[in-house]
């Protein structure tokens, strides 16, 4: 049996009066932004230069959305509510730019869009128009932690920010075409990872309007028994809110917020009270409302509202055709501009009362500037966690351990505003240590065998689902609310994500640089393991070192990419990241066995630089190199440093400069990147004539397409991964990829001028070697122990 609110007809016939005049009044800005760009209040007759060249918006969401949003105000003023606002449905800004202006905070925050005519004016004017805004709720609109430029993200936007700020809620409305979206379907899942003691909550409202851009959708063309089936196999207690005529929408919406907020406030306390914390059914609702509710019913004998045709912009032919303009005017007349704003354009004072005071405001809510509630992690000394080296390229550790064990401390000390975030792989990429802090908060339903290894807790702060674009969304919504976290995943599945990434660096760059009066929040910190090199037994499918290419797509100012060798250059990457606002930190690390080359000292000053010589690798202190081994990534730099070792040992007159790169970006001009390098450094590390063998972890193009501008980049010669692989010992995909010692060696020889003919042994010696080590892997099953049990030798 479907279920609606139980509380009838709460509002008053003066209240309901001027929630209805507010509603038409963002409406009102909703049309005026999408068409015009002057004469806002119709004082004299609509003129075709009165209307804007360019048409582009999303009409058909937005009266949900300021619906939704007034309704809300009335709640939050009444109980002192602490709520932001979510708005999934895509280019939906009007819904939400008319209310943050009607509130007063646009123009607190845009001086220059005022409380009157000229400011009306420069307000509409500026919506989706060159030089300005978008038409998605970008970063630029006050009370946004979510664009929408890409469908599927709001929920899981909506759950991250409610994690850890228990007064909190977060009113997610999801569009019907959204919710179309893989990663949007999964995201309903995100309620049983809500503890109601220590959390806020989400109330998504879905919005049936019924079409996506020219199809209808899904959720709208099932039963109502099907879609209430749905929503409480989610573990959710839908409400519905259906219809079409104003005031009785008015009505419904006004009875079922109240139900729905005295629901979860009822979860809180009692969880609260009694201090025992179980999966509740939270409450949703489901908003069916036609399409561009409130606009033209139908135009050129075609319907309009409750259909797809008023997707955007329902009719773009204004300019031209009298008819279209016609009916635009007369649109716009029919919300009263005249009852709602005064002579002066600005909003009625009887109207302005009915929003919240400062910070109440949705649009103010400092939640959604997070940058402001943002507080400095506690971090623990980092130097306490590193593995001891004696002595350089002598002994094994995995590189991700010691992390695990930093970032523990990290959760230890900051137990109310840091989670980690990955899928099913944190004690696999050897990160388990957290758990002797805070387990895996779990709310659905605990197994007597779950107490034995499970790793399980109500209270739990690390988040594991197997879904990534659930788990950056929740992330994402996290640390946009002034938190911090640390998110890690399988190097090749990290694609999952490629175009979330996208999105959020484009939110970043944004808010960095064009958006002053928000805050810096924390990084968003990646830890790519179980990378392209290890992948013994899960093959092909497991190889691919591509997100890092993706990466350096992105603005230069919000993106860093780190590689480092060993476990304690690691530590100090994690420390610097941490410590960081405003960026992507992508650190691409192994998590097995690895040689280790730095002491904890070595390893700050080298991540501090981001790029250096090896002294200890190197032989040619005080003279010219005759040839550079450069390295970036933990594989790729044992498989120089051996190809080294071989060079030093055979010709042992020839001089080789080693040098390894951790930060990724030292490859790339200053000029490009903030971490660049200048010309005189790069000259100075690389000559300006001598043969460079870059032995890399990714794509080797990647490198030149960093360096290409420096000038000895026509003797950089770059092995990396080239798509070859299956189920392979470490060597042998390293042969196959051209990235292993012998092929270093055959590299050089090629390369130096001067060993062409005198080193003609010794390469046939490594071409034996390739042959060799390939046929031993096949019939044992795994690499020599001369290669397996290789150390650095000097």
């Amino acid at each position: 049996m479907t279920q609606s609110a139980r509380i009838p007809n709460p509002l008053g016939a003066e209240e309901l009066r001027l929630i209805n005049a507010w509603w038409r009044a963002c409406n009102y800005l909703s049309v005026g932004m999408i068409y015009l760009r002057d004469n806002p209040l119709l004082k004299e007759p609509l003129k075709v230069e009165h209307v804007k060249h360019r048409l582009l918006g999303h009409w058909g969401a937005s009266p949900a959305l300021s619906f939704t949003w007034v309704h809300l105000n009335r709640i939050i003023k009444r109980d002192n509510l602490d709520v932001i606002f979510v708005a999934g449905p895509g280019h939906g800004a009007p819904g939400v730019l008319g209310p943050t202006y009607l509130e007063g905070t646009y123009s607190e925050v845009y001086p220059d869009k005022s409380q009157d005519i000229e400011g009306l004016r420069k307000f509409l004017k500026q919506f989706s128009f060159p030089g300005h805004i978008g038409s998605h709720v970008t970063p630029e609109t006050p009370g946004s932690i979510h664009e929408g430029g890409e469908l599927g993200y709001s929920l899981s936007h909506a759950y991250g920010a409610c994690l850890d700020n228990p007064d909190l809620i977060v009113a997610c409305v999801v569009g019907d075409g959204e919710a179309e979206t893989g990663p949007l379907a999964t995201s309903w899942h995100s309620n049983k990872f809500v503890n109601p003691i220590r959390d806020g909550a989400v109330l998504p409202i879905l919005n049936l309007n019924g079409y996506k851009i020219a199809n209808p959708t899904l959720l709208a063309r099932i039963s109502r028994e099907e879609l209430d089936a749905l929503f409480r196999g989610y573990g959710y207690t839908p409400y519905y809110v259906e219809g079409d005529d104003p005031a009785d929408m008015h009505q419904k919406m006004a009875a079922t917020l109240e139900q729905a907020i005295a629901d979860i406030r009822a979860i809180q306390k009692t969880a609260r009270d009694s201090g025992k914390a179980e999966r509740p059914r939270w409450p949703m609702i489901v908003l069916r409302s036609p399409k561009g509710w409130t606009g033209p019913k139908e135009i050129n004998g075609h319907k309009l509202e409750g259909s797809w045709r008023s997707h955007q912009v329902p009719f773009s032919d204004v300019r031209e055709n009298p008819k279209s303009f016609k009916m635009l005017e007369d649109w716009l007349k029919s919300y009263k501009p005249e009852e709602l704003f005064d002579a002066d354009g600005r909003f009625l004072p009887e109207l302005r009362e009915l929003a919240p005071k400062g910070q109440l405001r949705m649009s103010a809510n400092l939640h959604a500037n997070g940058g402001l509630l943002r507080k400095e992690l506690k971090l623990p000394n980092f130097r306490d966690y590193a593995v001891g080296v004696p002595q350089a390229g002598k002994v094994l550790y995995e590189n991700t351990r010691p992390l695990g064990e930093f970032l523990r401390d990290v959760m230890r000390d900051n137990m109310t505003n840091f989670r980690l975030f990955g899928p099913d792989e944190t004690a696999s990429n050897r990160l388990q240590a957290m758990y002797k802090v805070s387990k895996k908060v779990w709310m659905a339903d605990l197994l007597p065998e779950d107490a034995d290894g499970s790793e399980l807790s109500r209270d739990g702060r690390v988040m594991e689902m197997l879904s990534e674009h659930t788990l950056i969304g929740w992330l994402e919504g996290y640390l946009l609310t002034g938190r911090h976290g640390f998110f890690h995943t399988y190097e090749a599945f990290a694609h999952v994500v490629d175009s979330m990434f996208n999105q959020y660096a484009k939110w970043l760059d944004i808010s960095k640089n064009h958006v002053p009066w928000r805050a810096s929040v924390a990084s968003q910190n990646i830890l790519l393991s179980s990378t392209v090199w290890r992948q013994d037994h899960n093959g092909f499918s497991h190889q691919d070192p591509g997100f890092i290419d993706l990466v350096t797509n992105k603005s230069p100012t919000v993106t860093c990419i780190y590689l480092p060798p060993d476990a304690n250059t690691l530590l100090a990457v994690a420390n610097q990241c941490l410590r960081s606002s405003d960026c992507i930190n992508v650190i691409v690390a192994d998590k097995q066995k690895h040689l280790q080359f730095s002491n904890i000292d070595e390893a700050i000053v080298h991540c501090a630089k981001g790029i250096g010589i090896w002294r200890h690798a190197s032989n040619d202190q005080g003279v010219e190199p005759d040839v550079v081994m450069a390295s970036c990534g933990d594989v790729a730099t044992q498989e120089a440093l051996a190809a080294t070792a071989i060079l030093r040992e055979h010709l042992p007159d020839l001089k080789v400069r080693f040098v390894n790169v951790v930060d990724l970006y030292k490859m790339q001009p200053a000029s490009e990147h903030p971490h660049g390098s200048t010309e005189r450094e790069f000259d100075s590390l690389f000559t300006t004539g001598k043969p460079v063998i870059f032995n890399f972890h990714g794509y080797p193009w990647l490198i030149h397409k960093l360096a290409y501008r420096f000038k000895n980049h026509e003797n950089l010669h770059v092995r990396g991964y080239k798509e070859r692989g299956n189920i392979n010992t470490p060597l042998e995909l390293a042969i196959l990829n051209q990235a292993d010692r012998f092929t270093l060696v055959i590299d050089v020889i090629d390369r130096v001028p001067t060993l062409s003919a005198r080193a003609a042994h010794l390469k046939e010696q490594m071409k034996d070697e390739i042959i060799q080590n390939l046929a031993y892997a096949h019939e044992h099953g795994a690499d020599n122990e001369v290669i397996s049990n290789w150390v650095w030798p000097y």
